[in-house]
């Protein structure tokens, strides 16, 4: 009897998964290790979304089985969502489908829509569900850059022309996780245009949609005329509303993806929780203070660690977008590549972040620090480094961080 399963071998160990046992283990150990390295909010929902949870949950009646492609009310509340955000006119009934947050919307569309050998274009870096999604469906993957430049559009270029059988699929993350980089309405313009010319399926994630900053709102590229032709959008309620353990996620768009995608969840699944359901529905059509109120409470993180950390002596780009940052390793220490500056930054300073290479090939050289401790752990993570820095030989400025 064989063990050597098909999909298991296309599927490398998970470097991430390395650090999140080291972790794990301090922890157990008992040492205070200030976690900067899974985006896992440190918030919880809104009040009046859980009143909702525990409200249907009395229910009798609430406790059988649910509906795959997600109850009527949210996904009408999702369609209102993209209404009011976008002003895009969304049909709940043929172009909205309820998943158990992003990650399971994208793998089921990935199981729908792949067959074995399809090439699809990802990313790289790029959250993981992104590539090895297609991968387990048996397609091969060809990386494009993360950078929404001139650069960017050569390569997909370069794609059409040289990879046989031709792309049939780009996906695409803006903000993106991991790198934060954020795009405007004329990049998805002239995507839209792309796709349309080269019969390309986009997959868009717009996990971070309402987490930005500086006055600059994200775009979806449902806004762009005639979209819904050839793209199909995820967004999730995990880090909007501080939901990520409630498993809400949505995809959004083109008619036949959505028939597609259901018709292989309902073979899978028989839907969240039909109270979990009816709270994000309060979460979507309640109010919305919540959705600022997190924003600027991100938004001050990100000021707060950039300038605690470049005072420890790590200079760490101010990302426009997402609870993330994405940033460079120490030039002094860059020899070290980013799983093992990262076991060491476990081990001496007690913050974890998570290796760029986890995130692809393309992300060696980084790591990705995640915004999920509060102002005052932010300040404590950069004293830390900058003792960790000063014992490596690695000279920081004058001033003591935070």
């Amino acid at each position: 009897m064989s063990e050597d399963f098909y999909r298991i071998k296309r599927l490398p160990p998970y470097v991430i998964a390395e650090v999140n046992a080291m972790r794990a283990a301090a922890r157990a150990g008992g040492e205070d290790i200030i976690d900067l390295g899974m985006g896992n909010p440190d918030l919880p929902p809104p009040e009046h979304v859980i009143e909702k949870l525990v409200e249907v949950a009395r229910k009798p009646g609430a406790h059988g089985y649910s509906q795959s492609k997600g109850i009527p009310g949210l996904r009408k509340a999702q369609a209102n969502y993209y209404g009011r955000r976008f002003g895009v006119d969304v049909d709940p009934e043929t172009e909205v489908v309820v998943t158990m947050g992003s990650k399971e919307g994208l793998a089921s569309l990935a199981t729908a829509i792949t067959a074995p050998g399809d090439v699809v274009l990802a990313p790289n870096p790029s959250y993981p569900i992104h590539t090895f999604g297609f991968i387990i469906a048996g397609a091969t993957i060809r990386a494009v850059p993360t950078t929404p430049d001139e650069a960017y559009f050569e390569s997909l270029e370069r794609a059409m022309a040289f990879t046989v059988p031709r792309p049939s699929i780009l996906v695409v993350n803006y903000p993106s996780n991991p790198t934060a980089e954020a795009v405007d309405l004329a990049f998805y313009e002239r995507l839209v245009a792309w796709a349309k010319e080269n019969q390309v399926w986009i997959i868009s994630d717009l996990a971070y949609s309402e987490l930005y900053y500086d006055g600059n709102p994200t775009p979806s590229i449902l806004q762009v005329p005639g979209a819904k032709e050839i793209a199909i959008e995820f967004t999730s309620l995990s880090k909007t509303y501080s939901m990520a353990g409630w498993r809400i996620g949505f995809a959004v768009g083109n008619k036949t993806l959505i028939a597609a995608m259901s018709r292989v969840k309902s073979y899978l699944d028989y839907g969240a929780f039909t109270p979990i359901q009816a709270a994000a529905c309060a979460a979507l059509n309640g109010p919305q203070d919540i959705v600022e109120r997190n924003r600027l409470l991100y938004h001050k993180r990100r000021d707060v660690m950039v300038e605690s950390f470049g005072r420890a002596g790590w200079d760490i780009p101010s990302p426009r977008a997402s609870m993330f940052a994405w940033a460079p390793l120490p030039p002094a220490l860059a020899h070290l590549g980013s799983l093992e500056f990262t076991k060491q930054l476990l081990t001496h300073a007690h913050v974890a972040v998570a290796p760029g290479v986890g995130y692809g090939e393309n992300g060696e050289g980084y790591v990705r620090i995640a915004m999920v401790e509060n102002e005052q752990r932010l300040r404590q993570a950069a004293r830390n480094v900058k003792k960790y820095l000063q014992s490596m030989g690695v000279n920081t400025p004058a001033r003591g961080a935070g």
